[in-house]
């Protein structure tokens, strides 16, 4: 991979990707999402290679996809036949992911590679959106089985040799995920504990805090206000860990906006 000049340095982004191939159907309850997706490239430098941890893909130990030409796993259920028909020949690049994994293990995360795993809808559903000509290769890096926190916190740190690299590293993820609260309608009912945690998040990433006492709050997610009700399980949370493990810096909020109902953001270090 290219060596970035002093302009174009690791750029971090974390998102909401929506609901399995929805944004892609034409679905009403996307469509704040899917504009935001279609212009956020006017807001990055165009990358030389793009790492995405995606909230579908957990492992015991951290895992990069290193296939030459991944497929895609469709990983949902239940939905029309064109989406089980989506393509998007994503490259991507075993010799990053090697030189990745040794990164890795150099700063005492335990890694290794896996050449069959395709890339799933948390990869391939946004970059679609954001990337439709699917020229930029493509490596997919796992969460670590148990979601702890500080682990995942841990594993954004050890990744920061690539901040002088042209990369774009994505967390992919949803900062509300309560399956049985998402509606189907473009517009939403008032959601105190989705504005709660949202808010909280906001303040959490983009206030001008202790780099000790931002990730402290990570740490310790579960204690902010309806926590548990937004995430009943923190898979779709994690990615934004590794995210602000790479930076030591605040982010700024990006997107705010309504998805399948509830409100969602998005971050960019």
């Amino acid at each position: 991979m290219k060596e970035s000049s002093s302009e174009s340095k690791a750029q971090i982004v974390y998102f909401s990707h929506g609901g399995g191939p929805l944004p892609l159907l034409g679905d009403e309850a996307h469509k704040a999402m899917v504009a935001f997706m279609q212009k956020l490239p006017e807001q990055l430098h165009k990358p030389d290679l793009i790492l995405v941890i995606s909230a579908h893909w957990e492992e015991n130990t951290a895992t990069l996809l290193s296939a030459e030409k991944p497929v895609l796993f469709y990983d949902y259920y239940g939905f029309p036949a064109r989406a089980y028909e989506i393509q998007y020949p994503l490259p991507g690049s075993p010799s990053d992911a090697k030189r990745i994994v040794e990164i890795l293990e150099k700063n005492n995360i335990h890694a290794k590679l896996d050449p069959q795993r395709g890339f799933d809808h948390g990869v391939f559903i946004p970059l679609k959106l954001m990337y439709p000509q699917a020229d930029i290769p493509c490596l997919q890096l796992s969460l670590i089985a148990g979601l702890n926190p500080s682990s995942h916190l841990a594993l954004g740190k050890a990744l920061r040799e690539l901040n002088n690299e042209n990369i774009l590293v994505i967390g992919s993820g949803f900062s509300f995920h309560n399956m049985r609260a998402f509606s189907m309608e473009s517009k939403s009912a008032p959601d105190a504990g989705n504005d709660a945690f949202q808010n909280w998040l906001i303040e959490t990433c983009t206030a001008d805090l202790p780099q000790t006492e931002r990730e402290q709050r990570l740490v310790e997610w579960a204690k902010a206000p309806a926590a548990r009700y937004c995430h009943p399980r923190e898979e779709h949370l994690l990615p934004l860990h590794v995210c602000q493990g790479m930076s030591d810096k605040p982010a700024k909020l990006i997107f705010d906006d309504l998805i399948m109902g509830k409100r969602g953001v998005a971050f960019k270090w």
